[in-house]
């Protein structure tokens, strides 16, 4: 293929991502959601303007480790230690539940598989994109409703959070544990080892940045400092750990979460992930997406991983938020505020794609979840809070 077909590819892409972005707005959807409508459109499924290629797939890996930096980045330390212990429970819940219920799904429709064969971790995998909440729909939801900063409200937000943070520790161990020359063992030391590092390395670089934050306040070398980190903890955590190169960005982006320049750091990554890198991720999902291999029995499966995904989540964090002593509709409110799913999942997707635990067609799963539990969850948060109104009216006469 001549090397300037990228730059055609490129703006077909870029175009077709915003316009579709656009439309998913419009109808109340995520905008990621139109961005990989528009990687099936223009990709050979459908009209075949852009074909996958080797440019293509490693400008999509560069979009996914900024995306996760920027994800480190809006971490708040400061919430996620106020409501810890609480939002860690629930949390912890809603990672199992789904992860379980997952993996039995895909064993429900392709057999059981035994412990440790390639069937196994596939059906784990699957459980493993389950785990992942994307906040943003609820967040939204509840700053219309006034209702974020409110004991349920952060409660939400700080076990998305620490969710993200949990099912990303859970994919570096499914991913490690499939290579065939791995041991368990091995891949537990070799993770604990990462996390041993990255407490080290974050420690010295968080005050160097602090540092050079102090004295050049609010310049772009911050940013391209900031970036550079970034890059450099994903092709280490890849290289000299065996630990997803996501893994590396969400950790660089933590560390860097509390200096003072840190919304101006993400600010300036979300400007690369918005104006190239986030619509090349997202639409090559669509173009990797094989809908012409979509048959009545990977429909039901996604009819299925749609229900499971959602009554999951809704049974995990809201029995532990019970147990955590909130009130019935208060737990019912923060299952519900945490099934939706979005970039996270999708990115796990795209890293299962790579280790060979998934194949294209799944991403239609994956895709009809993030549409479903996108437009769903506001709907049912604002039926939930609107039976908190009507009882305190019921109080009132």
């Amino acid at each position: 293929m001549e090397s300037y077909i990228m730059f055609k590819n490129l703006a077909i892409i870029i175009v077709a991502a915003k316009i579709c972005g656009i439309a998913a707005r419009k109808c109340k959807a995520p905008q990621v959601v139109g961005e990989i409508i528009a990687g099936l459109l223009i990709g050979p499924s459908m009209l075949g303007w852009v074909e996958q290629s080797d440019f293509l797939i490693q400008l999509a890996e560069v979009g996914v480790v900024l995306l996760m930096f920027s994800a480190g980045l809006e971490t708040d330390l400061k919430d996620l230690v106020k409501t810890g212990p609480i939002a860690t429970l629930i949390a912890c819940a809603g990672v199992f539940i789904p992860l379980v219920c997952g993996a039995l799904l895909y064993m429900a429709f392709y057999g059981v598989a035994p412990w440790g064969s390639e069937e196994f971790y596939k059906a784990v995998f699957v459980g493993t994109i389950l785990t992942a909440t994307s906040v943003s729909i609820t967040v939204e939801s509840l700053k219309e409703m006034g209702k974020l900063k409110g004991h349920v409200g952060t409660t939400i937000l700080s076990a998305a959070i620490i969710d993200d943070i949990i099912g990303i520790i859970v994919l570096t161990f499914v991913i490690g544990f499939k290579s065939p020359d791995s041991k368990p063992i091995t891949v537990l030391v070799h993770t604990v080892l990462f996390f041993v590092f990255a407490i080290v390395t974050g420690f010295v670089f968080y005050k160097l940045f602090q540092y050079v934050d102090n004295k050049y306040p609010h310049t772009r070398r911050i940013p391209i400092l900031g970036l550079a980190f970034c890059l450099a903890m994903a092709y280490i955590a890849e290289k000299y750990f065996g630990i997803a190169d996501i893994t590396g960005a969400y950790v660089a982006g933590i560390i860097l979460c509390s200096i003072r320049d840190s919304k101006y750091i993400a600010e300036k990554m979300d400007i690369n992930s918005y104006m190239l890198f986030g619509p090349v991720f997202f639409a090559s999902i669509g173009l990797k997406t094989n809908v012409e291999s979509v048959n009545m029995s990977i429909l039901v499966f996604s009819i299925a991983f749609v229900a499971v995904g959602l009554i999951s989540k809704i049974i995990g964090c809201g029995m532990m938020a019970r147990i955590c002593k909130f009130n019935g509709l208060d737990s019912l409110k923060i299952g519900v505020g945490m099934m939706t799913r979005g970039e996270v999942a999708l990115i796990v997707a795209q890293k299962g794609l790579s280790a060979g635990l998934l194949t294209p067609v799944y991403f239609t799963s994956v895709i009809f979840l993030i549409i479903v539990s996108s437009i769903s969850t506001p709907i049912i948060l604002k039926i939930l809070y609107a039976k908190d109104t009507s009882v305190l009216n019921r109080v009132g006469e």
